[in-house]
């Protein structure tokens, strides 16, 4: 339906439509005309659920059943990818991860994995060791004068340890994720050539950007996300369809459990003090405004994530690895303090009983790192999905 059509089922505003739009709580899209149209019945529901301050309560998203499928996840971070993708019912083979305590991490909550430590510029493969070969590789510029930018051309690069292990293990499918900037990367010069190097493996490769608020993490996240599929098998990728409803931040943050996390300064916390729920720094004083933002007050731009204080209702903004930075700050929506851990963990799909090793500032650096397990889990079950298109009795084991 038109905005307006809408609008008026509901009785409330184009400008309100509009400004739930544009904070990431509803999806829009376009007609054949261009004009912005929406699903009524996804726009009520935000509607009934901004009226109804009561929390859905905070879920882990698990299969109901184990797959035979296996998974080797380089650059694994945490664990949030490997997480989801054992909700998903698939099996960890192998993980790689070379920060100490994120390593540390994985082994601590699950022994059971085969944890490699190291670089993965040192690991080998051999053929058909997994299903599945997965990863996060940093997206890093190549240098393109004179080269034909083949998979050798990539050497030096942590994309070329990801295709040379692609290209060891022959897997029958592969998938990375990465920020939604590899996309313009490099003018998409990055993009263009990675897809291309995987192309030449023998794999026909599809990507989207995802959102993660709309896949049952209560964060406004988006992600780049690869599948490719061994071209000797004949596979269509499968995507994780995005949920026509997101979570708040009152659903995530339900009967949290206490932890530690960062302060602020003694005036860092009286100038925060005046931001309302869900406000930033244009809704300070002027004068604190200037005081605050120094040369920055007089620069263009909305600057929106500075002296941000979260809204109950609405999702996280994306977490970063510092909940008080200046310029991507994550202040409680009704305390005078950054998020703590534990809080940051739940907003990234994290159980409770998942401990993150190191110091307070390893920790958020862990948790703002890594893929939310939620959105993992959508991932995996789309994997999933397409490895028992092989197998069809797969689903019964």
């Amino acid at each position: 339906m038109l905005v307006g059509e809408v609008a008026r089922a509901l009785d409330v505003s184009v400008d309100t439509i509009r400004r739930w739009e544009k904070k990431g709580l509803i999806r829009g899209q376009r007609d054949m005309r261009g004009q912005r149209i929406f699903n009524l019945d996804e726009v009520r529901l935000l509607q009934t659920k901004l009226k109804d301050k009561t929390s859905r309560g905070f879920q882990i998203l698990k299969a109901e059943s184990q797959s035979p499928y296996t998974v080797i996840e380089l650059f694994a971070g945490a664990g949030g990818l490997a997480l989801g993708f054992e909700n998903a019912g698939l099996n960890a083979k192998t993980l790689v991860e070379i920060e100490p305590r994120a390593a540390d991490t994985l082994k601590m909550n699950r022994p059971q994995w085969d944890v490699r430590a190291e670089d993965v510029a040192k690991v080998a493969f051999s053929e058909g060791e997994a299903d599945i070969v997965t990863g996060g590789f940093p997206c890093q510029a190549f240098s393109y004068a004179g080269k034909k930018m083949g998979f050798e051309d990539t050497r030096g690069t942590l994309f070329f340890e990801y295709a040379r292990i692609v290209n060891e293990v022959r897997p029958k499918l592969i998938m990375a994720e990465n920020v939604r900037g590899l996309v313009t990367h490099d003018d998409g010069r990055t993009l263009q050539t990675m897809l291309s190097v995987l192309d030449d493996l023998g794999y026909t490769v599809s990507w989207r950007v995802l959102r993660a608020q709309y896949l049952d993490v209560a964060q406004k996240r988006e992600r780049w996300v690869m599948i490719g599929v061994r071209k000797d098998l004949a596979l269509a990728p499968i995507f994780p369809e995005e949920r026509s409803y997101t979570l708040c931040l009152r659903d995530a943050l339900e009967n949290v459990p206490v932890s530690g996390g960062q302060t602020y300064a003694e005036r860092k916390h009286a100038v925060m003090a005046h931001i309302p729920e869900g406000g930033y720094w244009r809704d300070l004083p002027e004068a604190l405004q200037r005081e605050y933002m120094g040369a920055s007050f007089f620069m263009g731009g909305g600057k929106t994530g500075m002296a941000r204080r979260l809204s109950w209702d609405e999702p996280s903004l994306t977490l970063t690895c510092n909940p008080a930075q200046k310029q991507t700050e994550r202040c409680h929506p009704s305390e005078t303090r950054p998020l703590t851990v534990r809080e940051y963990a739940r907003i990234q799909s994290f159980p409770d009983d998942w401990q993150f090793t190191g110091s307070i500032a390893a920790q958020y650096r862990q948790i703002g790192n890594a893929v939310p397990v939620n959105l993992g889990f959508h991932l995996g079950m789309s994997l999933r999905r397409m490895l028992d298109q092989l197998e069809p009795n797969a689903a019964e084991k």
